[in-house]
């Protein structure tokens, strides 16, 4: 019973951009081919073990509740915005933003448009335009996935993103620039896929944004604007990877759930459903954030260069 009230009230307990929305000012909504949106937290209480994840608060308590904190900000701050704003970025203000952004932590920073599918089904932004952001999981932690030390840097990631976007949005405003934090933990659209569209790197048959320089060892978020003159991406050059990923299948073999599809479930938009998070919620509350899918990943364990040259030859 206490599972059960729990889960029915996660979407209570985490904070939603829809509260905050105000419905009379301009905002972009999903569309017809928009695809429902979980939280990790709902997820794992919805469908995992209960008793395993109260277990586990002790060892990411920080990083869990300061990342709703950070959502919380997120939200409150949408529409504090510069009275007068550009947009149009000064190439100075582009090279600071992203100098900023790496010394905050983010490994990769990427810029695309949103389209209304890529926005969750419940959810909603402000401005069109994405700057995508990355951050590093620590490869030699990862490695002992799955483990305590693994869950704690997921979360530890997830805070940290957090915390990032809210800084990134301020420094833009700052400058003159209207700018929304796009929180790592929940969040309004598909990360992997904006990602993707960033030429950050590629989705993997495990659902995960794949890229050259840590593979799947990352975590993602975004800030978005009505920034119109971003560098934005126009060819994703990891396309091959997809061709890899179907001669693979390792992911798919080592997964404890038996969570990720051999072959994905594609939808009238094109998109694809790599996962069954019902099944994966269970190893990643019972064993502690599971994360086999990155471990097990070949992009994890190899060079990317190395593998594209073996693959492509």
């Amino acid at each position: 019973m206490i599972k059960e009230g729990l889960a029915m009230n996660m979407k209570k307990i985490m904070p939603n951009i829809m509260t905050y929305i105000d419905k009379n000012e301009p905002y972009i909504k999903p569309n017809s081919f928009s695809h429902e949106g979980l939280c990790v937290p709902q997820v794992m209480l919805e469908y995992g073990s209960f008793k395993s994840k109260l277990m586990s608060i002790p060892n990411i308590y920080k990083y869990m509740f300061g990342s709703l904190k950070e959502l919380k900000h997120s939200y409150a701050s949408i529409y504090k915005q510069p009275e007068k704003h550009s947009k149009q970025i000064h190439v100075k203000d582009l090279d600071d933003l992203e100098q900023f952004a790496r010394s905050l932590g983010a490994s990769d920073v990427g810029y695309t448009k949103v389209s209304p599918s890529d926005i969750f089904d419940d959810k909603a932004i402000l401005y069109p335009n994405a700057i995508v952001l990355s951050m590093k999981m620590s490869h030699d932690i990862i490695q002992t996935a799955p483990s305590k030390a693994a869950e704690k840097e997921i979360f530890r990631t997830y805070y940290e993103l957090c915390k990032m976007v809210n800084t990134l949005k301020e420094f833009l405003n700052d400058r003159g620039y209207n700018a929304e934090a796009g929180p790592s933990l929940g969040g309004e659209v598909n990360y992997p896929l904006i990602a993707e569209k960033a030429n950050l790197g590629i989705m993997g048959k495990h659902g995960l944004l794949i890229t050259p320089e840590l593979g799947p060892s990352i975590r993602l978020a975004a800030v978005y604007t009505d920034i119109e003159n971003l560098p934005f991406a126009e060819v994703n050059q990891h396309e091959w990877v997809r061709d890899f990923c179907n001669t693979c299948n390792r992911c798919v073999k080592t997964c404890p759930a038996n969570a990720i599809l051999k072959d994905p479930e594609v939808f009238k938009d094109g998109s694809k459903r790599c996962i069954d998070y019902k099944k994966c919620a269970v190893p990643f509350s019972t064993q502690k954030g599971c994360t086999v899918c990155v471990k097990e990943c070949v992009f994890f364990k190899s060079d990317y260069e190395k593998i594209k040259k073996g693959f492509l030859k």
